[in-house]
């Protein structure tokens, strides 16, 4: 076997991977927009009942959602007065409208459809519907599933008055409740907020865009500027794309955390999350080999070289990993803070990095089987991709 493989050849270079992923976390634990901090945080405003909501409309596209509609439109109740709120059940069997219409107070309008167009996603196809029925100033798109605390509305639109922000979006606390929640949703925002780091989405630079889109409040008139959602209407990463499209028309974008905006989709199962993740994760990619690749290699020597390197013989490569290990607790330790989590979770970041590439690998194998996303018995073949 030495004569095929120089063992202190390859020991040198697993010594220099080592290094260089911790340089890597130095980097990005200095990185002026700092991705790993929670900076961007929306918190509702107190007097929220009280709040005039007269120039908004609240837009809900729902596919069997019956089981959590009830809550998410009381919930918006007690946002102020004078909402709208249109809901465009797209297609559900599970009597979604009907559970709408028994919620009392609300000046609500419920649309039924039943048909999809060739190359629409059916989020988008559905928002487009509503959207036709807004006539007020602000339109606030909001997931099924998605329960707002009193005042979040409210302070979502004096943020955009008092900072002129055109399109302001709100990622959602996720459940965190059994394990495989608690060891897999903070992590989810963590990388997200790695992937697309808030301080630069927030700021002028078109080429930096992102957005939540389980809670987006919009001026209106944008959706007219962009020709509506028929701009973007086979995106599967709806949100982001929308972002993209109105910050490249001119407007200024924002996007944060909030507690009060919370998500009620549960996880019970690992399944439940690797479906959830692998649904968009090598769209994230660009269905590109090569990014896979490269994420592949990355998410190895970030989160599992310093491990093994703690393991190592060489005093110089331990301390490297050691180092290495730290900065991981260090830029994650935010996260599990923002939502209640203990710090002692970061100690388990190589084994969430190695689910969440696993399920980065099975989206890619989906899509190459012919499959781009599938959500709720409506599937997208890759040979429907929208150009």
């Amino acid at each position: 076997m030495n004569d095929w493989v120089d063992m202190d050849a390859l020991y040198s270079v697993f010594g220099w991977l080592v290094f260089v992923a911790a340089g890597i976390w130095s980097v990005i634990l200095i990185l002026p927009w700092r991705p790993w901090l929670n900076r961007e945080v929306l918190h509702a405003e107190r007097c929220g009942r009280d709040a005039e909501l007269n120039d908004v409309t609240v837009v809900i596209p729902a596919r069997d959602e019956a089981a959590v509609i009830g809550q998410t439109l009381a919930a918006l109740k007690d946002q102020g007065t004078g909402l709208r709120v249109v809901l465009v059940d797209d297609g559900s069997a599970d009597g979604t409208a009907d559970a709408a219409l028994r919620v009392e107070g609300l000046d609500l309008a419920v649309l039924r459809n039943e048909t999809l167009p060739a190359g629409w996603s059916g989020k988008l196809w559905a928002l487009e519907q509503g959207a036709a029925r807004v006539g007020t100033e602000y339109t606030v798109l909001l997931d099924a599933d998605i329960v707002l605390l009193p005042g979040v509305l409210g302070a979502l639109r004096n943020k955009m008055h008092g900072e002129n922000i055109h399109f302001a979006s709100v990622m959602a606390s996720l459940r965190m409740t059994n394990a495989w929640e608690k060891l897999l949703m903070p992590a989810f925002v963590y990388f997200f907020k790695m992937l697309y780091p808030f301080a630069l989405a927030n700021s002028p630079d078109r080429r930096f865009a992102a957005a939540a889109g389980g809670c987006i409040m919009l001026e209106t008139r944008l959706l007219g500027q962009i020709g509506g959602f028929a701009s973007i209407h086979g995106a599967l990463i709806d949100d982001c794309t929308l972002a993209k499209t109105v910050k490249a028309a001119g407007a200024r974008t924002w996007i944060g955390l909030s507690r009060e905006v919370v998500s009620l989709r549960p996880y019970d199962t690992l399944a439940d999350v690797w479906e959830m993740i692998a649904r968009t994760a090598f769209t994230q990619l660009r269905y590109s080999v090569w990014l896979l690749a490269a994420c592949t290699l990355l998410m190895l020597m970030l989160f599992w070289l310093p491990l093994a390197g703690l393991f190592a013989p060489d005093a110089g490569i331990r301390l490297a990993a050691a180092w290495g290990a730290l900065l991981i607790a260090w830029t994650y330790a935010p996260s599990l803070r923002f939502y209640g989590r203990c710090i002692g979770w970061s100690l388990l970041m190589p084994v969430i990095a190695g689910l969440y590439l696993a399920m980065t690998w099975s989206s890619a194998l989906r899509y190459w089987r012919g499959e781009r996303s599938r959500w709720k018995g409506r599937v997208y073949r890759s040979s429907e991709e929208s150009a």
